[in-house]
């Protein structure tokens, strides 16, 4: 159903910040176990619980009739989720009829090559692909499952289709804090964006975060050795601040949960694959959409509950990653909420 054209109200939150992102998880799956979001061995959600998609679209399109402009799909790997592309199609007609500025998906391109195709065709733009080393040795260690090649794959895919590709690299210490400058030439010279980004304390992986946390201040000062930064004032709808490197002429971004916070100017809110919409990924505040959308409630009920789950949006997250807080900050791994 296409939204209608016509004013509403905007969707602000306590602190007056407009909500115009919304962030889906259509799945906990993924067929990767990357170490800082994933445990080995993983329980994932009883189908019962996962809404259907055509649930999911209800729920998106009453936030694009709210004023939502930007959506994102992510998961787990939203490409494994079976039937995924109706979802995509059908929000895509949202794109096309001017109720939304932008479509895009957050994907580890294991399964981009055999969709790039149709992700262009029904109004996908621009893919974040997951890409935190180029040797494939060291890639298959930090997704313990994943190939690097069936991953440049699917970038391939991705920009013979016509649709843009951002690099989010999530910075190492110890695992890829050699790579920053490689990749960052690869990816200028594929013509492809590149972000980093900090590792964020959620869900117990296996393993000590700390050991491989590393402040993206220190990144750009690698970066800033061997090119000229230059600060820039292109904003994307999310949370990377950039600059430009003189020497490729490519934006590089940074997203740094951790060591100096955006949380001011949050513009989203996340929503799972359970109906559940998180108010900020650092919080537990929630509200399940589920009852009511297995229970019987019209548009109105539903718009008037998301309005309702807004007055509670925090100001901020507050995540610590250290050694005298070996616990993660919360027990919800990242797969649940998307990244």
């Amino acid at each position: 159903m296409l939204v209608p054209a016509g004013p509403v109200p905007p969707l602000t939150d306590p602190f007056q910040r407009r909500i115009t992102y919304l962030r889906v998880s259509v799945t906990d799956r993924c067929d990767f176990r990357c170490l800082y979001c994933m445990a080995e061995e993983m329980d994932f959600l009883p189908k019962a619980e996962v809404l259907g998609l055509e649930e999911l679209e209800r729920l998106c399109t009453a936030f694009i009739r709210l004023g939502v402009r930007r959506l994102r799909l992510t998961g787990g790997e939203p490409l494994v989720r079976r039937d995924v592309m109706t979802l995509v199609a059908a929000l895509g007609r949202q794109v096309a009829a001017d109720a939304l500025d932008e479509l895009t998906l957050t994907t580890n391109g294991s399964q981009l090559a055999r969709h790039a195709a149709a992700l262009a065709a029904a109004g996908v733009r621009r893919v974040n692909v997951s890409l935190d080393s180029l040797e494939a040795g060291r890639f298959a260690r930090i997704t313990r499952r994943g190939r690097l090649d069936n991953v440049l794959d699917g970038i391939a895919a991705a920009r013979a289709a016509g649709i843009a590709v951002k690099l989010n690299v999530v910075a190492l210490r110890g695992l890829n804090d050699d790579e920053f400058i490689p990749l960052v030439e690869w990816a200028h010279g594929q013509g492809h964006e590149v972000t980093f980004i900090e590792t964020m304390p959620l869900g117990d992986v296996d393993g000590d975060r700390t050991a491989h946390y590393l402040p993206l201040g220190e990144v750009r000062a690698a970066l800033a050795r061997r090119f000229t930064l230059i600060d820039s004032a292109h904003r994307s709808a999310g949370p990377a601040r950039y600059v430009r490197i003189a020497e490729t002429g490519g934006r590089v971004g940074f997203i740094t949960p951790l060591s100096d916070h955006f949380c001011d100017s949050c513009n989203r809110v996340r929503l799972t694959c359970t109906g559940r919409l998180y108010l900020c990924l650092g919080q537990e505040d929630s509200v399940d959409f589920l009852p009511l959308l297995r229970g019987g409630a019209d548009d109105p009920a539903i718009e008037a509950a998301i309005r309702r789950a807004l007055a509670h949006k925090p100001r901020g997250h507050d995540f610590v990653i250290d050694r005298a807080t070996p616990r993660p900050a919360l027990a919800r791994h990242m797969n649940v909420t998307g990244g």
